[in-house]
């Protein structure tokens, strides 16, 4: 029971996304589940908003992307875990446990 409060928000999740994208749709929904079984901090950007070209650069054409950081890192960047379209709840934990061990 203990380490599941020290692992409260340990991680931050970045969901890269884009309107009108049903694979963004599923990947909320898997983040969603994956949120109600271990917190994270968890933030989304609509590559195509404006102000967000160097997401739109890197994303546009393969959203949805979600990037996995240790929660205390200020900004996401290219260089942090990621899973890219089609993922599941598991791949997610995976990828927390590693962000939380580097």
């Amino acid at each position: 029971m203990f380490r599941a409060s020290s692992r409260l928000l340990d991680c931050r999740l970045t969901l890269f996304t884009r309107a009108n994208c049903s694979l963004c749709d599923t990947a909320r929904q898997v983040l969603r589940i994956a949120r109600n079984k271990r917190p994270f901090a968890y933030h989304e950007i609509n590559v195509m908003d404006p102000g967000q070209e160097k997401w739109k650069s890197v994303y546009e054409f393969d959203t949805p992307v979600v990037h996995i950081d240790k929660a205390e890192t200020k900004e996401t960047s290219t260089s942090a875990l990621k899973l890219m379209h089609r993922f599941k709840e598991e791949d997610v934990m995976k990828l927390m446990d590693e962000a939380e061990g580097a």
